[in-house]
């Protein structure tokens, strides 16, 4: 096996999936803890604590305790590299979660034992399975009370629609949780008075009455039994090919904030998920370990460092070796670019990097060279991964600095922020800025950071509109512009959008104009 096979065949690329408040952030602190990269998870239940959780960097974040950025965290466990992408668990966000759900292998799924299977859990579930992603599903909240076990299987296969197979069983649950029972390796983790974590080995299951007596109380003891039979007879049996096509989820019980269960899943999900794979291009389907080196950008992030103003762009590297120096190629100019201080991040701290592999994710610092779903190549017949999905914004808003002093500061601000696909920006004839955003916390974001990070005070004027399509002809903008009362503004590229109050005015644009083209995004303009 040639070294780039043994680097894939020890890297694992996951995102963490989840409605708000379900434990996301918490669990990715507790894996970087177990994997030695932190000494401490951050306080994140507490907004005014002195502690924040590591992968949120972004003072707002850190301020309202949410995530709204995606962050990327590596690590080292057992002999295998690990990637976390940690993204944004507000709906409002949800642009930037899709964008990396593309960049991963798989996904883990976190469901809060209490509320079950909640509405953002369902859409993120969708693009997963759409894509087949293997999905990881852990319950999390098992020190609190909550369904029955029985019941959230039941419910992630009805409403999410994939097979589930527990692969361990809560001993117990709120006040008489204990740990959990693992069904494959037949074997019992707990934690003692003193926190310290307990494993014990069995030969049965009907060993467990015997090692369980002391510490759990009857009741709890039968019911664990019984259930454990029933899914013994009637519940799936495991089929690791249905999890690698995303038909089948292997779920875990545990509680994040207590590290209970956390390590038994991280030891599991690193012998179950899949290594880097192929992915398709337009030149066809591309292998991780072709030696032609090939990456796509799935990320923009202006000023990490606000000391420097920088901005790195986000790089998921699919095939051959990377290394820092290389020359590569912009599928979509064509030109010949040097990859020089690559970087590897942890949270908002990051160092250099000589080297990675497939599977990898490396910052590349950017002076305006790349776009959301550039690709780049190592050699000159270059290919492209396809475009990453963008959103129709739903909200709009007229935006200007407060100072007039401060225009060209507003003009970068606003310039790379929509640069790095937060926000979509438009400008009207009067040369006026429109912002267009998927979800309203967006705009606070916005302004927060064009604040702390240019130093430009807004005033921003909410609009009524709620719908933008752009229009495939130039020729037709300009015709509308001339004789029609509707809003039509450029996007950041000069393409011809047209903003719409509501669907009403949309169809009635539509019946008025059928010969038009209006189009849901501006791919293939």
């Amino acid at each position: 096996m040639n070294q780039l096979q043994q680097e894939l065949k020890r890297r694992r690329t996951f995102a963490i999936i989840s409605h708000p408040d379900a434990g996301k952030t918490t669990l990715t602190e507790k894996l970087l803890v177990l994997g030695g990269a932190i000494r401490t998870a951050g306080a994140v239940k507490s907004r005014k604590a002195e502690k924040f959780a590591t992968s949120d960097w972004m003072e707002l974040e850190k301020k309202r305790g949410i995530s709204v950025t995606s962050s990327v965290m590596q690590f080292e466990y057992d002999g295998y590299k690990i990637n976390i992408l940690d993204t944004p668990g507000h709906q409002d966000f949800s642009e930037d979660t899709y964008r990396t759900l593309m960049a991963v292998d798989s996904v883990v799924m976190i469901i809060d034992a209490a509320k079950g299977v909640e509405p953002q859990t369902i859409k993120l579930f969708k693009v997963c399975r759409d894509r087949g992603i293997p999905i990881f599903t852990f319950i999390n909240k098992l020190d609190r009370q909550g369904k029955e076990p029985l019941e959230l299987f039941e419910e992630i296969e009805e409403v999410l629609g994939i097979e589930s197979y527990p692969v361990n069983y809560p001993i117990g649950m709120g006040q008489a949780f204990r740990g959990v029972y693992d069904r494959q390796e037949h074997k019992i983790e707990w934690y003692n008075e003193k926190r310290e974590r307990q494993v014990q080995a069995l030969g049965e299951v009907d060993e467990l009455s015997d090692i369980l007596k002391d510490t759990v109380d009857d009741y709890t003891l039968s019911q664990l039994e019984e259930n454990l039979m029933l899914l013994d007879e009637a519940g799936s049996s495991f089929d690791l090919e249905a999890v690698k096509a995303g038909k089948q989820t292997p779920v875990f019980f545990g509680s994040a904030i207590s590290s209970f269960g956390v390590p038994t899943f991280l030891e599991h999900y690193l012998k179950l998920a899949p290594q880097p794979q192929p992915r398709q291009s337009s030149e066809g389907v591309v292998q991780p370990d072709d030696p032609n080196f090939s990456g796509f950008v799935f990320k923009i992030q202006a000023n990490m460092n606000p000391a420097h103003r920088d901005r790195i762009a986000f790089l998921r590297i699919c095939s051959g070796k990377f290394e820092k120096g290389m020359s590569v190629y912009l599928d979509r100019t064509g030109k010949q670019l040097k990859l020089a201080q690559p970087q590897q991040f942890f949270a908002d701290s990051r160092e250099l990097i000589d080297d990675a592999y497939p599977g990898d994710i490396v910052g590349l610092y950017d002076t305006g060279f790349y776009q959301i779903g550039d690709t780049v190549c190592g050699n000159k017949d270059t290919f492209n991964f396809g475009a990453l999905p963008q959103f129709s914004p739903e909200h709009f808003a007229k935006v200007r600095a407060k100072n007039a002093m401060k225009q060209k500061h507003f003009l970068k601000g606003v310039s790379q922020l929509a640069q790095e696909g937060a926000i979509q920006v438009y400008k009207t004839q009067y040369e006026e800025t429109i912002l267009g955003v998927v979800g309203t916390l967006q705009f606070d974001v916005f302004v927060y950071r064009m604040q702390a990070e240019y130093g430009v005070d807004l005033d921003i004027e909410h609009m009524p509109h709620q719908v933008a399509k752009w229009i495939a002809n130039r020729d037709d903008a300009e015709e509308l512009r001339r004789n029609s009362n509707n809003l039509i503004v450029a996007d950041y590229k000069d393409r011809p959008v047209i903003i719409f109050e509501n669907d009403f005015s949309l169809r009635w644009f539509q019946q008025k104009h059928p010969k038009i083209e209006l189009r849901d995004s501006s791919h293939n303009m």
